[in-house]
């Protein structure tokens, strides 16, 4: 046994095996009640080499036999039970047969979580998992992220030296969704100007500075900074929010913007509002959950897609705000809620629904049913998990229905619009206008994002299926840049260890 790394001795253990025979237990395994299908191991080999897989000591039975390539950096290998799989608790050997491997650790179908990286400050990348080595997940990174912002089909546009915005190109506007995400993806990615720049133009052109909408923005825009529509659309202030605490803990505040006083501003601007003159709070006070739209319509209902609670954990730990118990039980509710607006079976949920999770019933195109909205739904699970893990079982058990439900339908062919009940819906949304069932890639995206909290090892043909995703016209000439191409751009971030809980300079973390 040695340190997996001696720089730094938190990272853990690995065992290095260079002689044919040599082996480690791991005593007390417990194999659960449902047999398992495959066997995966983290390995390091200069050399190549085989790995057996014994329960109940060294001499015990042969459950697999992992190959492992020769491969200087760390990866994911995986070989298929054979014979009876081990039921209950054994004590787990695994053995060199032959060669030279390390190993940081094994495990069994795929690998559940079991904290946040609030707490561990720990990332899985899933495409390493996968066998996907680091250099190729780094180059298709960098490339789908260039691709979004600098390609050919981008959505980013510069104005002037100093703002810039993010245009949904098929609908010829600049949408606070797409420029919060934008913020987001800066952040992450260390892109200091790119999240100035977009945080200027919002500034500008989006927030309101007065009278009853002061603080909220204007959801959509021209791309000359006209307005479109003077109300909120909620999901934008929650990235907006998260993501300018994000930029004050990476950059600071005093490079020109203060980020967290713009957070802080956002934040007691919105909940102040006491309903007068049809502006609400952005959270419903009653419910604890985010509205549809804080005014008095759209207040009256939410959006499934629009839950993070990971998100109001970071208010409550940065926000400064005095709120912090009030955000930690929003996250509860917003989890609870979750329950309640996905199908039991099929694991859908519908674009809006009651604050009870229940269908608003209102017989219009939009609603009821699994649509454009409802694919960040598994995303931002897959994000909660990640970055929380504060309800690890039910999020489980999602993540492997929806993937069941798609699964059945052809992972190659499953549409992006269902009942929730997975039935075939009765009209099709017609988007850019073109009205068609499709195989959408913003669905391929988050649908092998939620993989980050499955256990069903098929999960792997999800992610699989997202690396060699191309983005191109669909057969009917239709092509999205702006929604397909950052649901596309999150997802790679997530399975790839690239989503992360940023915290104030001088703390840091790792992927795993």
């Amino acid at each position: 046994m040695d340190f997996l790394n001696p720089d730094n001795k938190f990272d853990g253990w690995k065992s290095s095996f260079s002689k044919g025979g040599s082996w480690v237990r791991y005593n007390k395994v417990n194999f659960g009640e449902k047999p398992v299908k495959t066997v995966s191991a983290r390995v390091k080999s200069s050399a190549g080499g085989t790995l057996n897989v014994l329960v109940d000591g060294p001499k015990g039975k042969k459950v697999a036999s992992i190959k492992v390539p020769k491969c200087n950096d760390w990866r994911v290998v995986s070989a298929d039970i054979v014979g009876d799989a081990p039921l209950g608790v054994h004590d787990l050997v695994v053995a060199l047969q032959n060669g030279r491997v390390d190993v940081d650790w094994v495990g069994f179908d795929a690998l559940p979580w079991t904290a946040g990286a609030m707490t561990t400050g720990r990332y899985r990348n899933m495409f390493a998992e996968a066998g996907y080595s680091q250099a190729e997940i780094d180059a298709k990174l960098a490339a789908i992220y260039d691709s979004v912002f600098h390609g050919p089909n981008k959505v980013y546009f510069e104005v002037g030296d100093s703002m810039a915005y993010i245009s949904d190109i098929k609908n010829h506007d600049v949408r606070t969704e797409g420029m919060s995400y934008g913020m987001m993806i800066a952040v992450q990615f260390d892109k200091k100007d790119v999240f100035d720049r977009l945080w200027r133009w919002c500034r500008k052109y989006m927030q309101h500075s007065s009278g009853d909408m002061d603080g909220y923005f204007a959801w959509s825009c021209k791309t000359d900074g006209t307005r479109n529509s003077q109300g909120p659309a909620s999901d934008g202030e929650l990235y907006y929010i998260t993501s300018l605490i994000f930029a004050s803990n990476r950059w600071g505040n005093d490079t020109g913007i203060n980020y967290l006083a713009e957070a802080r501003n956002i934040l007691d601007k919105s909940m102040l509002k006491t309903g007068h003159n049809r502006v609400a709070p952005l959270i419903d006070v009653n419910h604890k959950l985010i509205t549809f739209t804080p005014d008095r319509w759209g207040g009256r209902y939410t959006d499934p897609s629009y839950h993070l609670p990971a998100f109001y954990e970071v208010w409550a730990k940065w926000a400064g705000d005095n709120r912090s118990e009030y955000w930690l039980e929003c996250a509860q509710a917003s989890r609870e809620y979750l329950h309640k607006c996905t199908h039991p079976v099929t694991g859908l949920n519908p674009d809006y629904s009651n604050y009870d999770g229940t269908l608003l019933g209102r017989n219009g195109i939009f609603g009821d049913a699994f649509r454009f909205d409802s694919w960040r739904v598994p995303m931002n699970i897959a994000l909660d998990y990640s970055w929380s893990c504060a309800d690890g079982d039910w999020q489980r058990a999602y993540g492997n229905r929806i993937q069941d439900f798609l699964y059945s339908q052809g992972i190659d062919d499953f549409v992006d619009q269902y009942n929730v009940d997975g039935s075939t819906v009765e009209r099709i949304a017609s988007a850019g206008g073109k009205t068609k069932l499709r195989h959408s890639l913003g669905l391929v995206a988050t649908s092998a994002a939620v993989s980050l909290a499955c256990t069903d090892p098929k999960c792997y043909e999800f992610i699989h299926k997202l690396w060699n995703s191309g983005h191109q016209p669909y057969d009917d000439g239709y092509f999205d840049a702006y929604y397909d191409g950052l649901l596309r751009l999150f997802a790679f971030m997530h399975l790839s260890g690239n989503y992360r809980v940023i915290c104030p300079a001088g703390n840091s973390s790792e992927s795993i």
